[in-house]
């Protein structure tokens, strides 16, 4: 092996000129082959500790960065994990996001995200992913059982977030049981003139809860529930709570915390009513503004880091093994009792 040059006499081995240095110049300098410093920088490849030190250290004082496209041919793998979600699901997916890109990064995959005005337009970016490919997916967005299909067909695995289709693996919060304690709690408080915002039809969670929530209310021997379609923004909410007030309505279940929070102003401000003495208003996903003392909303806390911990643990095992069988893991979201509701605390 050529004998290592000294790092101090950079300006003699060519890289004064300004150019981008390249692994053949580390190599060069170093005293290495190319394909030592392709293992250097190639996760859990094989390498003795001193050249490793030696290549990073003439690597730092180059400026060299491995080329990732170059990586990716090597490899075979990009690195790089698709995200879908629709762009009007629930104010805590930026939560969500935010959550998966830091836990992504750790594992050293960037994401890149497909955002949906609605669940049902998936099929318009299914060709983008193939094209890009990806070596994995993470979908907040419903997929049909020949969605799946279609990423089996491309050897791209994929795992559901808060979402269930056949033959693919999924994370959710079980927000069944979230919506059944919710009204539990209304109806163990007195409560029995309840009002109901769902969500967009195509969207799975918002009608889970709203299928939870009625089938509850029909237990107890109520089955006059006026319900009002939002498409979870703020305005939705806002706009929805005249009309659930004009019909009587005492208690509001909202499927989102975002149309809760909105039904909140509409009660206070508009409607001149005091939350939640003369009506209780609950939401679901205990995001970050549902904190705000100004709210202060009794919501159901889904355990957003513990899912995407769930969802990419999944996803890896599936990238480094295709054959991994279909897998379900279901949490079960927290109760916050805010100040927004009268409801049962303990024992009801």
């Amino acid at each position: 092996m050529p004998k290592p040059r000294s790092t101090k006499k950079l300006k003699s081995t060519g890289m004064e000129d300004g150019r981008r240095p390249t692994s053949y110049d580390v190599a060069r300098i170093a005293g290495v082959s190319q394909s030592a410093v392709s293992r250097c920088f190639a996760p859990n490849a094989s390498i003795a500790p001193a050249k490793r030190e030696l290549i990073l250290k003439v690597a730092a004082e180059i400026g060299y960065k491995p080329n990732a496209l170059a990586q990716a041919l090597i490899s075979k793998r990009t690195n790089i994990v698709a995200v879908i979600i629709a762009a009007r699901t629930n104010l805590y997916y930026p939560e969500v996001l935010a959550e998966v890109g830091a836990r992504l990064s750790e594992k050293d995959f960037r994401v890149l995200l497909f955002a949906l005005s609605q669940e049902s337009e998936v099929d318009g970016v299914l060709d983008q992913i193939w094209r890009h490919s990806v070596d994995g997916v993470i979908s907040a967005a419903r997929l049909s059982t020949a969605q799946v299909a279609q990423f089996a067909e491309h050897r791209v695995p994929v795992v559901l977030y808060n979402r269930v289709a056949s033959g693919a693996a999924s994370v959710r919060c079980d927000s069944g049981e979230g919506e059944r304690d919710l009204v539990g709690r209304l109806l163990a408080a007195g409560h029995r003139r309840f009002g109901l915002i769902s969500g967009p039809l195509d969207n799975y969670v918002g009608e889970e809860r709203r299928s939870a929530a009625l089938m509850a209310l029909s237990m107890a021997g109520i089955t006059e529930v006026p319900e009002v379609r939002g498409d979870f923004t703020y305005e939705s909410g806002h706009a929805a709570m005249a009309e659930l007030h004009a019909r009587g309505c005492e208690a509001i279940i909202a499927v989102n915390d975002m149309m809760a929070i909105g039904a909140m102003d509409a009660a206070r401000i508009d409607l001149g009513l005091s939350v939640p003495q003369d009506l209780s208003i609950v939401g679901f996903d205990g995001s970050g503004a549902s904190r705000l003392g100004a709210y202060d909303l009794t919501t159901v806390r889904q355990p957003v880091r513990r899912m995407t911990e769930a969802a990419i643990e999944l996803l890896i095992k599936r990238i480094e093994d295709a054959s991994a069988p279909p897998e379900q893991r279901l949490f079960s979201g927290q109760m916050e009792a805010g100040s927004s509701a009268r409801i049962a605390v303990e024992g009801y």
